[in-house]
Formats: C-alpha cells, sequence, structure tokens
C-alpha cells in the first residue's frame, strides 16, 4: 500500500516548495536587488574600493535572505488586506494555501541563515544586525498608523548601508548616515510609485500610503525624491574624489528617472508598476559608477 503513495510524495514536495518559493518572490529578484545595489555601493565606499570577496558573498546572500524573510512576515501581517487587492489576494498565506505558522517558520530560518553570515563579520556588523531585524519586524505594521510608511520602509531598505561600514571599519561615520539618509529618498520614490499602483485598493481598505498622503502631488514627490537620492549620493563620490566614470552612472541614473516620470505622470497602473519594477536598474547604474569610479581614480 505505501508503495502506492511513494510517487505522489514527490509532487507534493515540489508543489510545497514552488509555494515557498512564490511567498518569498523568488520569481521576482527585483525586490532584493533594489536593496543590494546601495549595500553594495556603500561597501566600496566604506572600503575606499574593492572589498574583498567575503564581505561580498555575505552581503549578496544576507540581503537575499532577509528580504525573503520580510516578505514572510509582510505577507502573515497583511493576508487580511491583501485578499481585498487583486494584484495580491494569490499570494500563499492570504489564499489559504499556506498557514501562518509554517510561513513564520520559513521567515524565522531565513532571518537565522541570514545572522549566520553576520557571524563572520565582526560585533559592531552583528549588534546592527538587532536594529536590522527590529525594523524589518516593524514595517509591515507602520502601513496601519503612519501616513507614509514608505519612509520606514526607506530605513528598513537602507539598513545594509550602515552594517556595510560596521562590517568594513568596525563602526558607523557619519558619512553612512548620509548614505542611509539619500537612499531614503530613493525608496521612497520606488516604493510611492508601487503604492499608486494600488491606490484604489488601498482607499477602500484603509491602508495608508505616500500615494494616497501626498494625493496630486504624488509625481512631483517621487521626482523630488529620486532628485535628493542622486544629490547625496553625489556628494558622496565627489568627497572620494571619484572621477568622470562615476558622474557617467550617475547621469545613467538620472537619466532613467526622467524616463519613470513620463511612465507614471499619468498615474496609469501599468505605467506605475513598469517604473516600479525597473527601478533596480537605476541603483545598479549607480552602484556600477561608483564601482567604476574606483576602478579608475
Amino acid at each position: 500500500m505505501a508503495a502506492l503513495f511513494l510517487p505522489v510524495l514527490p509532487r507534493m514536495l515540489a508543489r510545497r516548495f514552488a509555494l515557498y518559493l512564490d511567498l518569498i518572490r523568488w520569481n521576482r529578484p527585483a525586490g532584493w536587488l533594489l536593496l543590494l545595489w546601495p549595500t553594495l555601493g556603500a561597501l566600496w565606499f566604506a572600503a575606499d574600493g574593492w572589498p574583498g570577496w567575503h564581505l561580498v558573498v555575505v552581503f549578496t546572500l544576507g540581503t537575499f535572505l532577509m528580504r525573503s524573510a520580510g516578505c514572510c512576515v509582510n505577507d502573515v501581517a497583511d493576508r487580511d488586506f491583501d485578499r481585498h487587492v487583486k494584484r495580491t489576494a494569490q499570494r500563499p498565506v492570504t489564499s489559504g494555501a499556506m498557514s501562518v505558522k509554517e510561513a513564520l517558520g520559513l521567515g524565522v530560518v531565513l532571518a537565522l541563515a541570514a545572522f549566520g553570515l553576520v557571524l563572520t563579520t565582526n560585533c559592531t556588523t552583528v549588534l546592527w544586525s538587532f536594529a536590522a531585524l527590529a525594523i524589518t519586524l516593524i514595517y509591515p505594521f507602520a502601513k496601519r498608523f503612519v501616513s507614509v510608511p514608505q519612509a520606514v520602509l526607506g530605513v528598513a531598505f537602507s539598513f545594509g548601508i550602515p552594517m556595510a561600514f560596521a562590517a568594513v571599519q568596525a563602526h558607523v561615520p557619519v558619512f553612512a548616515a548620509w548614505l542611509l539618509a539619500g537612499n531614503l529618498f530613493w525608496v521612497l520614490a520606488y516604493d510611492t510609485e508601487y503604492a499608486m499602483v494600488d491606490r484604489d485598493d488601498d482607499l477602500k481598505i484603509g491602508m495608508k500610503t505616500s500615494a494616497i498622503t501626498f494625493g496630486r502631488f504624488d509625481v512631483a514627490a517621487v521626482m523630488a525624491s529620486y532628485a535628493i537620492f542622486l544629490a547625496v549620493w553625489i556628494w558622496a563620490g565627489a568627497s572620494r574624489s571619484l572621477g568622470v566614470l562615476f558622474y557617467v552612472g550617475i547621469a545613467g541614473g538620472a537619466a532613467q528617472a526622467l524616463w519613470h516620470w513620463r511612465l507614471i505622470h499619468d498615474r496609469t497602473r501599468d505605467g506605475c508598476f513598469k517604473a516600479f519594477r525597473l527601478n533596480h536598474w537605476l541603483g545598479f547604474t549607480v552602484f556600477a559608477g561608483i564601482v567604476a569610479g574606483y576602478a579608475m581614480r
């Protein structure tokens, strides 16, 4: 009798594994890439050039793992809201395909794996990792109480910056705080674009977002946020005497920001979602400029 069920077991495991991949947005890598590029850029600034393979691997894998853990927490926290939004109604926890306990269990495993990577660095980075975990847990609930929860997300998505400096220098200088502040505005820009996609649904269910708070000034707020982000990172590169290739990267990022204005100025769902989805290329372009600037210095 047991032999009859053996062929079924691999299919069941495969379906479960597919649910886990869906939960952590495996097929939508833009999310963790948005965290990765400023984190790696901070690593280059902290090391004043190439930071070494150990830290590159630690922060690349750690970024992926923590973003995946954050998805688990976010989907559990938002499960009652997500069922009212067409784009999110079929997420594993929201649809009932996965239990809250199972999703949180996966999140714990991923977070512990990321913490294991942090333990290969130094005590300062380990201490900062606890603050990073705290802001990761806080953000999903900020959408209920904060008018611009994207600012909270901006801190969460920028926490790799002080951790990169901690890993390289064993302390976090004021320079890192400026980078974090600048990157916060980039997060505010792209996550407002994301919020513009769901604005109608969010209004119905009482969710707070920057797209709702900014109202008719949403597009202006997005473009101003892009400008502040680029200005801060221009200052950062100039203070390190990075050369022309750095500014080529910044110009490429600025050109993409202007293209995003064309995508969002009519406030269509497709245009706003496309702008959000492609933001990781903007981040990559700025990061590539930093790497090239150091290489040619």
